[in-house]
């Protein structure tokens, strides 16, 4: 509370005086005092009654303490699959504990449902993953609370707050699907569902300092509004973030992929001396991407625009040059439905107006185009640069497994990134990020980076737990950094790895450091499968299969499995093939199976890192 605004009834001396007061008081402390002093302005005595128990009554004449009601307790559940989640959840709980609140954290998957029919106040934080489903670790209490034994929940508060991502057809589905739940079983909103897109930490920020704000309200009835809310500190935000980036030195920018490769992967190796903090095998690093120059010309060539002129890029008027708007800030090769929903109100276009009402329309055209086709397929003469922040997002970061141990790499991280380039609807396309890196990033260039920890995704680094590594391409890149580390560790033994790529004479990534590997005793086992060295197509599940009696032998002795890379075709195809080996190796009906699996990553025995 801050009594120093302009319209503040005291003067300055008193003002800071009450102030100095108000800091050092508990929620209970205030509550009391509220009631004390409200019960003066409606005729009570004017001396102060002597401190007393809470609850406790005054002698005849003068003012009865207020009853002090018990502070409602709070529980925190978070559902995440890259960590995003995990880390507002504990921001959220670090601010309410730092308000003396009582506040509780838990994993959905480490929580007891059975405490649920006693909660009081429920927040939860959940991002999406895939089409519409709920993260690994937030599954089970997902199917609980849509299940038969889920409790009635008349008397208790929520609120939800939800991770995702507007390309998506689903977005924030999860987050949706608890807040309709929670609601249908009885609860009441403490405040409504706050959906966030890719760019989440502005929101979520508020989300909390509202949360905070709107518990406080029902907890300790103020005598006094605040005037002015002095924001709360985040003292775990990490020193560099996407506000905040931290410009890294391009160091090495290397192709892994030999001549005649149908593939583009190249190793970067970027300087972090003086970033201040540590990244773990596991971890990701994120970088501020570029549009490519030449995508940015056309647009501003198609509209007849000036590059140089300043414009308006969010609703707090910011500006930069309209050419570095359309390179650094704006997103310009997706659309959304958002997008064209926005568009159609600003484009002086009937055609997109009408066609922009077609849920299904939206859909399908969205798909593999960009900021260009929307242009050409529905020009307009009306749009002004200056419109640009009413219809286009922030460019989102991309995401890279950290490909490198920071106890062998001191002051640098490593990544492994496959340049992405294809053809649809009759145009040359590229990732944003990855052929930046391939074809405009050479050595003593900088990048704008911040690590990101993820905690969905960490290993044990001892002689007794044996690690199953299976990441084909690309995948590969944080098993690196995990064999580096246990090198560094001396550590041997315990360690198998199933790679797989297009053709072993060119598509071997790292395959000199992984037969050091092989020959000093870091990584005991390695299966490997190149798609197309021969007639039949041969995937990393496949090896799944044919090592199936050692795989199962390796999950009895406490194996944990970690899988890196593609969702939509490996992951999938690798989890059938894992529960294919227990049901032919350990009799288990495939419902069995899946239980089994839903308990290994309940262990953090079975852990996926895709995309």
């Amino acid at each position: 509370m801050n009594l120093s605004a302009t319209n503040s009834p005291f003067n300055d001396e008193q003002a800071q005086l009450i102030n100095q007061a108000l800091s050092t008081l508990s929620n209970d402390q205030k509550l009391w005092l509220s009631g004390y002093l409200t019960a003066n302005m409606q005729g009570g005595t004017a001396e102060a009654p002597a401190p007393q128990a809470a609850g406790a009554v005054q002698q005849s004449g003068a003012v009865a303490a207020p009853q002090v009601v018990e502070p409602r307790k709070i529980t925190i559940l978070f559902g995440s699959e890259s960590g995003n989640a995990q880390w507002v959840a504990e921001l959220l709980e670090s601010k309410l504990k730092e308000n003396d609140f009582d506040a509780t954290l838990s994993e959905m998957d480490q929580y007891k449902t059975k405490e649920l029919k006693n909660v009081e106040d429920l927040l939860i934080v959940t991002s999406t993953h895939g089409e519409g489903d709920p993260p690994d670790n937030a599954l089970s209490f997902y199917e609980f609370l849509y299940g038969r034994k889920a409790p009635k929940l008349d008397g208790a508060r929520f609120s939800v707050l939800a991770l995702g991502d507007q390309s998506y057809e689903f977005f924030c589905q999860t987050g949706k699907d608890f807040d309709g739940r929670l609601e249908e079983l009885g609860a009441e909103r403490i405040l409504p569902r706050v959906d966030c897109d890719i760019d989440f930490e502005g929101l979520a920020n508020e989300w909390i300092d509202n949360i905070i704000n709107e518990l406080g309200d029902q907890e300790v009835k103020q005598v006094v509004q605040d005037a002015e809310e002095t924001p709360v500190q985040d003292v775990s935000a990490p020193i560099y973030s996407r506000a905040n980036p931290y410009e890294a030195e391009v160091l090495e920018n290397i192709n892994l992929t030999g001549r005649g490769s149908n593939k583009e992967i190249r190793h970067l190796e970027l300087s972090l001396e003086g970033y201040g903090d540590e990244y773990a095998p596991g971890d990701s690093i994120n970088i501020l991407p570029e549009n490519d120059p030449e995508l940015v010309d056309e647009l501003i060539d198609m509209q007849d625009w000036v590059a140089e002129k300043d414009v308006v890029i969010n609703t707090q008027g910011d500006k930069l040059p309209l050419g570095e708007a359309l390179t650094s800030y704006f997103e310009i090769t997706k659309l959304t439905k958002p997008l064209i929903e926005a568009a159609a109100q600003i484009f002086d276009n009937e055609d997109l107006l009408d066609k922009a009402s077609d849920s299904e329309w939206v859909k399908e055209y969205i798909y593999g185009r960009d900021l260009l086709d929307l242009l050409d397929d529905f020009p307009t003469e009306s749009l002004q640069p200056d419109q640009l922040h009413q219809f286009l997002r922030k460019i989102p970061a991309r995401s890279y497994s950290i490909s490198s141990s920071n106890k062998a790499n001191e002051d640098e991280v490593h990544i492994t990134v496959c340049a992405v380039r294809y053809e649809s609807h009759n145009r040359d396309r590229s990732g944003v990020c990855s052929v930046q890196l391939a074809e405009r990033v050479e050595p003593g260039d900088k990048l704008k980076v911040y690590l990101k920890k993820n905690p969905n995704f960490k290993f044990p680094f001892d002689e007794n737990t044996p690690v199953i590594m299976i990441g084909p391409g690309t995948g590969v890149a944080p098993f690196r950094g995990v064999l580096q580390e246990r090198e560094e560790l001396d550590l041997t033994g315990n360690t198998w790895l199933f790679f797989g790529n297009q053709h072993f004479n060119t598509d071997f990534l790292y395959q000199t450091e992984i037969q050091d590997w092989l020959k000093n005793g870091v990584l005991e086992k390695v299966d490997l499968a190149f798609s197309r060295d021969q007639e039949e197509k041969r995937y990393v599940q496949h090896l799944i299969d044919e090592k199936s009696s050692e795989f199962y032998e390796w999950l009895r002795n406490g194996a944990a499995i970690y899988v890196c890379g593609d969702e939509k075709h490996m992951a999938k195809d690798v989890h059938q093939a894992i529960i294919h080996v227990l049901e032919k190796e350990g009799g288990l009906t495939e419902e069995e199976s899946e239980e089994y699996l839903a308990e290994l990553k309940k262990e953090k025995r079975y852990q996926r890192d895709v995309y």
